[in-house]
């Protein structure tokens, strides 16, 4: 898969674990910055990796920043985003498997580098159902950003 990743200052950190064990999983990267331990506002990351996911250029996306709930919100104010906060290895599988999530945000101050290689693998070796269930609600969430598209 083609994963981008981005950060803030505050996930800048671990940020390069991150790319690393994606490196190793066999899986390309694209990185959208931050590229220093600067401050930056984690909103423009955003912007950013997800128009990367939706031109094509990735297939998924991972955040990282101080507790992974900004870059969520942002992610999700994108229309065709679907963004959680993982800190736990269930989530991190089950946000893809039932929800058809295709950005994960992770917090550096909340998890290390050992959890945060295994959210990344949880969520990376994970695949949506088939289930018509979980496939009738994501269609749902397809009809609530087209709604959401014309009132822009």
């Amino acid at each position: 898969m083609k994963i981008v990743i981005g950060s803030d200052h505050a996930g800048f950190p671990l940020k390069k674990t991150v790319v690393d064990f994606i490196e190793e999983k066999g899986h390309s990267v694209l990185d959208v910055g931050s590229y220093t331990p600067d401050p930056v506002d984690f909103p423009d990351i955003a912007r950013a990796l997800t128009s990367e996911i939706l031109s094509g250029k990735a297939d998924r996306g991972i955040m990282v920043c101080g507790t992974g709930v900004g870059a969520s919100i942002a992610a999700n104010k994108v229309a065709g985003i679907r963004s959680s906060v993982c800190h736990d290895i269930h989530s991190a599988h089950q946000c893809v498997e039932h929800d058809d999530v295709n950005v994960m945000c992770i917090g550096a101050q909340i998890v290390g580098p050992w959890l945060a290689k295994d959210l990344v693998a949880a969520y990376l070796d994970a695949e949506f159902s088939t289930d018509e269930d979980f496939r009738r609600r994501v269609e749902k969430l397809h009809e609530m950003d087209r709604a959401r598209s014309l009132n822009d």
